[in-house]
């Protein structure tokens, strides 16, 4: 939220879409202020139109938040395009409706929900929570019951896969980021000028990081500090990794940055381009 001053001073909320292409390079695709009444489809069809015609001709996967009308508008955008609802914010919105004091119950029983092998192991999973809940927050029951459809598409996919778009957690780090420019800064004379500081912001933190850098992104692997973790050897950029440190349970080489103390996958994961939105 970002207060302008149009007539009246309001909070109006800032939206952020970020994609993530099949190289795995992510970029922000833009910033939006939304009305003070609350979004609507009509909004979030002007908001993808636009995207579209910048030259996101199609997205195999959107992750957001719950935001209304969003869901309807990329049906129309993107017919094909998976919808994909944050699991994060789903179990979120359910402790908002529970005791504090059961709270790690709840999510335990939640875990085996999301954690699920596919979507019949889910539903059974769902109706054990049911039995085990219903009768003490019944609206947590209805409230999974009512988002089902936007929830399991991610169980479709290998865990590779369910780590990247089960979350819109990309999105909050970037706001949390954003959110320190603005915090100080009182209001804001127009929308445009809010969005010049956001679009500067984003640009500086563009800069520091670049679009690949992350623990599931390409470019990693060629950075001269990059070793095995398990026999200290050093790959040389653009190099494959050495298959004898491929684990076998996973398939999944095991290469780590030692300035970063990141660990990253690489191998069989497969790769979706999708956008995240919020």
């Amino acid at each position: 939220m970002v207060k302008i001053r149009d007539g009246v001073v309001a909070n109006r909320p800032v939206y952020l879409a970020i994609g993530i292409d099949c190289e795995g390079a992510k970029n922000v695709l833009g910033l939006w202020v939304g009305p003070s009444t609350g979004e609507s489809s009509k909004f979030w069809l002007t908001v993808l139109s636009e995207l579209k015609s910048r030259g996101v001709a199609d997205v195999c996967i959107v992750c957001c938040d719950g935001l209304t009308g969003l869901p309807d508008a990329i049906g129309v955008i993107w017919p094909q395009a998976t919808v994909q609802l944050c699991v994060v914010h789903l179990i979120r919105a359910s402790l908002r409706y529970a005791s504090k004091k059961d709270w790690g119950a709840l999510t335990k029983d939640l875990r085996l929900i999301y954690t699920a092998v596919d979507e019949q192991a889910a539903d059974t999973a769902l109706d054990a929570f049911a039995e085990k809940w219903s009768t003490r927050y019944p609206t947590i029951v209805r409230l999974w019951r009512s988002h089902w459809a936007e929830f399991v598409p991610f169980l479709a996919f290998p865990p590779q896969v369910r780590r990247v778009i089960y979350t819109t957690n990309l999105i909050e780090s970037m706001n949390a980021r954003l959110r320190k420019v603005t915090r100080n800064r009182g209001q804001f004379p127009t929308e445009q000028a809010a969005l010049k500081v956001l679009y500067l912001a984003v640009r500086n933190l563009e800069d520091y990081r670049g679009a690949t850098v992350g623990i599931r992104s390409s470019g990693w692997l060629s950075r001269p500090d990059t070793r095995c973790r398990h026999c200290c050897r050093s790959v040389s950029p653009g190099r494959s990794p050495n298959p004898a440190c491929v684990s076998p349970r996973t398939g999944l080489s095991t290469i780590g940055s030692l300035r970063h103390g990141s660990v990253a996958g690489r191998g069989s994961g497969s790769c979706r381009p999708g956008i995240g939105i919020g």
